[in-house]
């Protein structure tokens, strides 16, 4: 049998103190608890955050009469009539379809197809790509 010991035994209870929890953030935001602390007079600050929270890029404002009357081109240069009938010619001559094209030259079909069409902004890398494929001079022909 275990020992016990023969002198006094004592507890050492500490006193619990229970306390009032921290107000939050949340909660001094809440319009009932701003008004009651004007009422009360206790000094009220009140910051305004602009796109606070929000997933949006700033961007500076411009009507579209400014961009109408500015000097600045709004479209951008697209293929010439030149540069369309000579991939097309070209690739004609080669018996080729645009998507057997587009593979070639590692692009998507809808590239060749809106080069063709006129609608493509001109890439020198993917003309470079066409020239070895089609044997066609294209870069010197661009914008005119």
């Amino acid at each position: 049998m275990p020992s016990r010991s023969t002198g006094v035994i004592s507890q050492d209870w500490e006193p619990v103190v229970l306390r009032k929890s921290k107000t939050k953030a949340q909660d001094l935001r809440d319009p009932k608890a701003v008004n009651q602390a004007l009422r009360s007079g206790v000094p009220v600050q009140a910051i305004r955050k602009f796109d606070a929270g929000s997933n949006k890029k700033s961007a500076p404002v411009v009507s579209a009469r400014k961009l109408d009357e500015g000097t600045e081109p709004a479209t951008l240069e697209k293929v010439s009539v030149e540069v369309r009938q000579a991939i097309q010619k070209a690739r004609l001559e080669k018996k080729m379809s645009q998507s057997e094209l587009a593979k070639l030259i590692n692009e998507q079909p809808k590239v060749v197809q809106e080069y063709e069409n006129g609608k493509a902004v001109p890439n020198q890398a993917v003309l470079a790509k066409m020239e070895k494929v089609l044997g066609v001079k294209l870069r010197g022909k661009i914008g005119r």
